[in-house]
Parts: structure tokens; C-alpha cells; sequence
């Protein structure tokens, strides 16, 4: 029988406190529970499957990069450190995300596609980002690859 991404969450958590790493054991309880809020939302309880909990753990490492740089900003140095620390530990249940040269090639690819299609310009940003996104779901952040496709339809 084949483990789901949950039940590495739950034995790494087991892991964790075992070894009292408090950093680690309370990032993955909060994860867990908003895997299991995201669960319970609708009309009937389901189970995720990995991809959805995939996107769970990144909406999750999101939230603590961001926090981490409200932090840094308003000069909580130790809140932003532990929040890029929690930040890091999920990224390690993350796929590997692409690099600038490889999401610059994508967007090239997709950018010649809507071209032939008849996009072009600025405006042909909604039709490059249909092609681009399914390519690079759970790869690359959405922010990112805006930004790729904004700057490959300007220059």
C-alpha cells in the first residue's frame, strides 16, 4: 500500500515530537489542521488527495513567507526568522520549484503559441497565462510567472 502525503505529515509529525523539535512538530500541526479545515469545507467531509494537499502545504508556505516579510518590515527580526524557518521546513514537501531560465523558457514557448494564435502584446497576457499555468502548476508560483509573462510581452 502506497503512504498519501497526510500520513507522511502525521509520521513526521510522530517524528517530531518524539525528538521534542518544537519548530518542526508545531509547523506540521498547523498544516495538518488546515488540511483537515480544508476537509470539512463544503457540504460533506472528504479526503484530500496529494494534490490537493500539495496545494494546501504550499498556500500554507505562502502565508509564512509573507508573514516573514511583514515581520522583517515592522523590525521583528525573531517572528520573521521563525516564520522563514516554518516557511523552509514545508517547502521540503514541495516539489522542486523551476528555476528563472527554465520558467523563462516556458514562457517564451507559450508566448509564440498565443502569437500564432493572433494575441499579441500586452494584452495577450490572459491567453499566454491559460497556455503557461497548467505547464507550470505546483512548479512555480503564480506572482512569478505573472511577472515572466508580463516582462516577455513588453520586451
Amino acid at each position: 500500500m502506497t503512504t498519501t502525503l497526510k500520513s507522511k505529515l502525521h509520521d513526521d509529525l510522530n517524528s517530531a515530537i518524539k525528538a521534542r523539535d518544537e519548530l518542526r512538530s508545531s509547523t506540521l500541526r498547523l498544516t495538518l489542521a488546515a488540511i483537515t479545515k480544508e476537509e470539512v469545507a463544503g457540504k460533506e467531509k472528504r479526503e484530500l488527495s496529494d494534490d490537493e494537499v500539495l496545494k494546501v502545504i504550499a498556500k500554507e508556505a505562502k502565508k509564512r513567507r509573507e508573514a516573514a516579510e511583514a515581520f522583517a518590515q515592522g523590525g521583528r527580526t525573531e517572528s520573521a526568522e521563525r516564520e522563514k524557518a516554518e516557511g523552509e521546513l514545508l517547502d521540503e514537501y514541495l516539489p522542486r520549484q523551476l528555476s528563472d531560465d527554465e520558467l523563462a523558457g516556458i514562457v517564451a514557448a507559450a508566448v509564440e503559441e498565443a502569437k500564432a494564435a493572433g494575441a499579441e502584446g500586452p494584452r495577450a497576457m490572459g491567453a499566454v497565462m491559460k497556455i503557461v499555468n497548467p505547464k507550470v502548476a505546483g512548479l512555480a508560483e503564480g506572482g512569478r510567472v505573472a511577472a515572466a509573462v508580463k516582462q516577455r510581452l513588453q520586451g
